[in-house]
């Protein structure tokens, strides 16, 4: 089975605006709400890709009930736990001359409800892949990825954790399955600027040394690289194409290498689909699809689909 975690999932108020004056009225020309969040999206892709998986977080309010509402009307299984105190948050996402975001805070989160979450997270099986993905509130502690990583160790789990500076370098020495860094997060981490493929690989190489298993740099127009748990190296340029919508596309790579990964057991496979998938939802209004990322595979002789 798989899991993911959201945090502090969203309502995404997705507004076009054809040309966006500060200060002004502004009317929108298109409009749209869904559920927000990594770990919803990687959920959602998943689903596309013909993958079940639980939504596991947190939800608070009136937003959290229509996020519910929203993941459920998906036909996707979740166990939100339900917070006293606070609305889930709605973020703000405006398309116009430049993509701009007005990000909510969130609810307050309670020692109680995270002992839900782990109480939750206990009923894990071996096998059972976990998804760890983006920013947490800051009412929580900053250690949460790797406490959680610290309780299941040992379980034969295999966990994808899609973070950012200490959130993801302190759980690699607990060995995640799959890290997934863009350039600009891996340089960051090392104080470096990476811009190819070349120059990620040996600080991508730096994470494997400290303790994590795969390590996917997601690149956007430059394409992606993988370092696998045995040692090969796989790297590509982007698929080709026009991007409509940025949002998402990092989530749809994670659900991409998973769904190939389950697919196959296939490094190579996995990384492919993860680079179409993340390709197809950057080329489409909405989230990729199985269709959509056949087709991008079609451009490099596959078809895994």
């Amino acid at each position: 089975m798989i899991y993911t975690v959201t945090f502090n999932p969203s309502l995404d108020y997705i507004v076009t605006v054809d040309d966006l004056k500060l200060g002004a009225v502004n009317r929108t020309s298109r409009e749209n709400i869904n559920p927000g969040g990594k770990g919803i999206n990687v959920s959602l892709v998943l689903r596309n890709l013909g993958y079940g998986s639980t939504a596991l977080g947190f939800e608070a309010g009136f937003t959290g009930k229509e996020i519910v509402r929203l993941v459920n009307e998906q036909e996707i299984q979740s166990e939100f736990i339900e917070v006293e105190k606070g609305l889930s948050r709605i973020n703000v996402k405006v398309r116009s001359n430049e993509e701009s975001e007005i990000n909510g805070m969130g609810p307050e989160i309670s020692d109680a409800d995270i002992k839900k979450l782990y109480e939750q997270l206990g009923k894990l099986k071996e096998g059972d892949i976990l998804v760890l993905a983006g920013s947490i509130p800051a009412v929580m502690s900053e250690t949460i990825y790797r406490d959680i990583m610290e309780y299941l160790s040992g379980r034969k789990i295999k966990i994808v954790v899609d973070a950012t500076k200490d959130l993801l370098r302190n759980v690699l020495e607990y060995h995640p399955f799959l890290i997934k860094p863009n350039n600009l997060e891996l340089g960051e981490i090392y104080g470096v600027e990476l811009k190819t493929r070349d120059e990620v690989i040996p600080y991508a190489h730096k994470l494997q040394e400290e303790g994590a298993g795969n390590v996917l740099i997601s690149m956007a127009g430059e394409g992606a690289v993988l370092l696998t748990e045995d040692g090969k190296v796989c790297q590509s340029e982007a698929p080709k194409g026009k991007v409509k919508n940025s949002v998402g596309a990092g989530d749809s790579m994670v659900a991409g290498f998973i769904a190939g990964y389950l697919a196959s057991g296939d490094y190579e496979q996995a990384f492919y689909m993860g680079l179409c998938t993340g390709s197809a939802s950057a080329f489409s209004e909405g989230m990729a699809t199985k269709e959509a990322v056949g087709t991008l595979l079609g451009q490099f002789g596959k078809s895994y689909l």
